[in-house]
């Protein structure tokens, strides 16, 4: 049986609750958060505890296994080294840290402590994203010349307002396509330079929105969209390749479709078929973390790879503030 404690009762901690809970041997043992009434409604009928703390929690719970780090963005550093101080091993939402320096040192303080750290990028775990990842590897539509992605909806009611905050939250390239970012990278490779155009300097209240364009060593080419201007949220993505195209949106029925050119150059379409979801890419992202807890084996997505994908955030910011395009080997460490 191992044994979580849950940091946060926020939306993402109820995404992780739920999923602790659908799973055999697995036993939420305690959630920490300040709102009490906020943690009883995740928690319902079930046996788990509350607490104020994370140092109440750990001296009043017997054992823990893994600590589930659900809080903002900025506080991630603040309980990864906590619960690194306890010899307990982390799973931490994405992005890993507000700054580069601290996700380094994140990853060098849970290294010298001897505790493994997993960072939640969930998209590798969606079923339409693995599939694409798949068929591009495989050279479905042969060698890939442009990518186009998008993901957004409403300006999130993040805890005390915190996502407007541009000391606390990156905004839509940080906090959001930061997912695209991972996805990309996982499937393309190495990023050689960005360039970013977006809201954030114009200090709309409310409103953010982001294009970034992302050049991979490969030479394939990424158009990397990101808004908190919408209504509903939704996610797209079109891999254009020599020999054809792979579409997906998650407005439309379809789940993902692919598009082979034939020789006379006719466009066809048929649907990738996708079985509906038993489990959440939630689940099958913390099942995977605690199966790699018990086989000691290497996760889909790595502490470094969230360092990776944070550099390219990072870029992306840095463009943002100058106009200018960004090397990634360039890159500094803070988002200022």
């Amino acid at each position: 049986m191992q044994k979580i404690l849950l940091i946060g009762a926020g939306t993402m901690g109820m995404e992780h609750a739920n999923s602790y809970y659908s799973m055999e041997d697995v036993h939420l043992v305690g959630i920490v958060d300040l709102r009490r009434e906020q943690a009883e409604q995740i928690i319902g009928e079930y046996d788990t505890k509350i607490f104020q703390t994370l140092e109440e929690a750990v001296n009043a719970l017997e054992h823990i296994d893994v600590i589930d780090i659900c809080v903002p963005t900025f506080l991630h550093k603040e309980y990864v080294h906590k619960a690194a101080d306890y010899g307990i091993d982390v799973i931490c939402e994405k992005p890993l840290a507000y700054t580069l320096e601290d996700a380094r040192e994140m990853i060098e303080y849970c290294e010298n402590k001897d505790v493994k750290l997993f960072v939640g990028h969930v998209v590798r775990f969606f079923p339409q994203y693995a599939k694409v990842h798949d068929l591009v590897s495989n050279g479905t539509i042969g060698d890939i010349g442009v990518v186009r992605t998008k993901r957004g909806g409403n300006f999130p009611a993040g805890w005390r307002d915190w996502y407007a905050d541009h000391t606390k939250s990156g905004g839509v390239i940080l906090d959001l396509i930061i997912h695209d970012f991972d996805f990309l990278r996982w499937t393309f490779g190495e990023v050689e330079r960005v360039f970013a155009k977006g809201l954030a300097e114009r200090n709309i209240e409310h409103l953010d929105y982001a294009l970034v364009t992302v050049v991979f060593k490969s030479g394939v080419i990424a158009h990397v969209e990101g808004t908190w201007a919408h209504q509903t949220f939704s996610s797209q993505f079109e891999f254009a390749g020599k020999r054809g195209i792979l579409e997906y949106d998650s407005l439309k029925e379809e789940p993902v479709l692919l598009s082979i050119r034939n020789s006379n150059e006719e466009k066809g379409g048929v649907a990738v078929p996708q079985s509906p979801l038993k489990k959440s890419p939630y689940y099958i992202e913390l099942e995977h973390f605690l199966h790699c807890l018990k086989t000691n084996k290497t996760p889909i997505v790595t502490a470094e790879d969230a360092y990776k994908a944070m550099g390219i955030s990072v870029a992306a910011l840095q463009s943002l503030k100058t106009g200018l395009p960004v090397s990634l080997d360039k890159v500094r460490g803070d988002l200022k």
